[in-house]
């Protein structure tokens, strides 16, 4: 044996969990909980105080060791829960946070979720720790796990931040969690080292180097969808319900349709969650007083409709619907098509964009549609414009908050009272590098170096215009359906959204029955989520607008 192989091998370092509590016999009995139910996985962690809790955290910080989880007392002498979780996220910005506490401190618990962005709090005590601890524990281990595994991610894309083809590439990974992590040429040391090894030339980026040494040049999102194994393939000729469209309300529909045993087949072009799955910060959905993010709500609802046994089709675009007898066709842009007895359309809304000059020519190189969340960490200490007034603008403004050195909000109404929920008004207003601006807009957008430089706005008021410099503007003004697919097949409203119920009715029924509430002018073609017309855009409404589709098909197969 060499001396090399006769070399012990260093343990491998587990994440970390740190439990923090100054009475010694609860603080034993968290951490002999943690130890049955984590210890295989993670480090356990003790610290009788929020001071000691933090030299603990520098220290593993230091040593470049990663921690999952903080589990702090609230009541605790020189520094509560609460204040110790403050300056913890400091040092540890990406650890899940939990605040043990007793009945009577409810209320110091659910201010906290603001406070310190908390994202549990556990009254005491929790006995049955396999009941009230690992459930809840597991959830939040989970999520980080899988944050964790993006950033660490074993595929990696080279190219220029302000590319319009590396920000798809980006967008599409990070939508789809895709573990991969971004190198930029310019910025990165190690992304020029790669290209050297790989022998690319700076003219074939952005290029995406594969675990399995791969390298592919200029590769389009679908060749590294089917590459990764993203773009599915149907597994049937012939389904119950085929579902277009991925975001709240198709995967409402999937996980119903599949439970209660429909074969359930649902297709999105770009990624699950849809436009919500955009959303930095869910946080009026019901059963979630944290909040949760766009993404986490997709990959939740995602792993369960796959988990009941619905097919999911990602990165895969419809064209066509047609009706044949009494089935369903629907075509794909490469060419198959799906047959089924009901379709649901829930293909969701995009962003519309600005007409304004310069804004369509610098899409992807400092313009976005959407949040962009894949941009957020290249905003650190820059300035970021936020366009629109309504609740994904709010949300995307609090998130590169955290971020960008300032945020301006362009409002083209008075206030943001007349379009968003109260609770991010509220947020914004008290958030210092949030800077609210109503009645203006921006008129023109301007490149220097190929990338976003200035913004002209103009104020609508005064009629004054002014030239402002960016880094990065997000725009978000309003939205418009996608049904020119369905073009002379199903009836829509004069801005494109589905007729359905009596609307649908009313504007050229073929059947002696009523349709159902949700059912289109084409029998067995229903809608739900923000497609459909009169709908309320919410999260919560899409959702049950696809769970009460599945139980509308269900009368409809029973009638047919």
């Amino acid at each position: 044996m060499s001396a090399a192989a006769a070399q012990p091998q260093a343990p491998e370092r587990r994440p970390a969990i740190v439990a923090v509590d100054d009475e010694p016999a609860v603080l034993a009995a968290v951490a002999r909980d943690l130890r049955r139910g984590f210890g295989e996985r993670y480090r356990i962690m003790r610290a009788t105080s929020g001071a000691e809790g933090l030299d603990i955290l520098r220290q593993l910080r230091t040593r470049g060791d990663v921690v999952a989880l903080l589990i702090a007392d609230q009541r605790m002498p020189g520094m509560a829960g609460t204040d110790y979780l403050v300056e913890a996220r400091k040092i540890v910005p990406d650890a899940k946070r939990v605040l043990l506490t007793a009945y009577a401190d409810t209320e110091a618990a659910i201010a906290a979720i603001n406070d310190v962005a908390l994202d549990y709090y556990l009254l005491k005590p929790w006995d049955p720790p396999q009941e009230q601890l690992f459930p809840v524990l597991e959830d939040l281990l989970t999520t980080w796990e899988s944050g964790a595994a993006l950033e660490a991610g074993g595929v990696r894309i080279v190219g220029h931040r302000f590319s319009k083809q590396s920000h798809d590439l980006r967008d599409f990974l990070a939508r789809n969690r895709v573990p991969a992590r971004w190198l930029d040429v310019e910025r990165d040391r190690e992304a020029r080292e790669l290209l050297t090894v790989a022998g690319v030339p700076a003219d074939r980026l952005p290029v995406a180097l594969l675990e399995d040494g791969t390298v592919l040049e200029r590769p389009t999102v679908l060749e590294l969808a089917q590459r990764l194994g993203v773009a599915g393939r149907p597994a049937q000729e012939h389904y119950d319900l085929v579902v277009v469209g991925g975001g709240p309300a198709g995967l409402g529909a999937a996980v119903y349709g599949a439970s209660e045993g429909l074969r359930t087949v649902m297709v999105e072009r770009e990624a699950p969650g849809g436009q919500a799955g955009q959303s930095s910060l869910i946080e009026n959905y019901l059963g979630f007083p944290a909040g949760l993010s766009g993404s986490d709500l997709a990959r939740r609802a995602t792993d369960q409709a796959r988990r009941l046994g619905a097919e999911l089709l990602t990165v895969q675009d419809v064209v066509a619907l047609r009706a044949e007898g009494a089935g369903r066709l629907v075509e794909l842009a490469d060419g198959g098509v799906l047959s089924a007895n009901c379709v649901l359309i829930a293909s969701g809304v995009s962003y519309r964009q600005i007409q304004s000059p310069g804004f369509k020519e610098l899409i992807g190189r400092g313009v976005y549609y959407g949040a962009a969340m894949t941009e957020a960490r290249s905003c650190a200490d820059q300035h970021v414009v936020v366009i629109g007034g309504a609740n994904s603008a709010g949300q995307a403004a609090v998130h590169f908050s955290d971020y960008a050195r300032n945020v301006t909000m362009l409002v083209r109404g008075p206030a943001l009272e007349t379009s968003m929920s109260h609770y991010l008004i509220e947020q914004i207003a008290a958030i210092a590098n949030i800077d609210v601006r109503p009645s203006s807009s921006a008129v023109a957008a301007e490149a220097r170096d190929g990338h976003l430089r200035c913004l002209r706005v103009r104020d609508a008021q005064s009629g004054e215009e002014e030239t402002m410099e960016v880094d990065a503007c997000f725009v978000f003004i309003g939205a418009s359906p996608r049904t020119d697919w369905l073009e002379g097949v199903v009836a829509r409203d004069e801005h494109g959204f589905i007729l359905a119920g009596a609307d649908a009715q009313a504007a050229g029924w073929s059947l002696n029955r009523a349709p159902y509430l949700l059912e289109t002018t084409v029998p067995g073609v229903f809608v739900a989520g923000d497609v459909r017309a009169r709908s309320i855009k919410r999260v919560a409404s899409a959702v049950g607008e696809g769970a009460m589709a599945v139980s509308l098909i269900h009368e409809y197969l029973a009638e047919a």
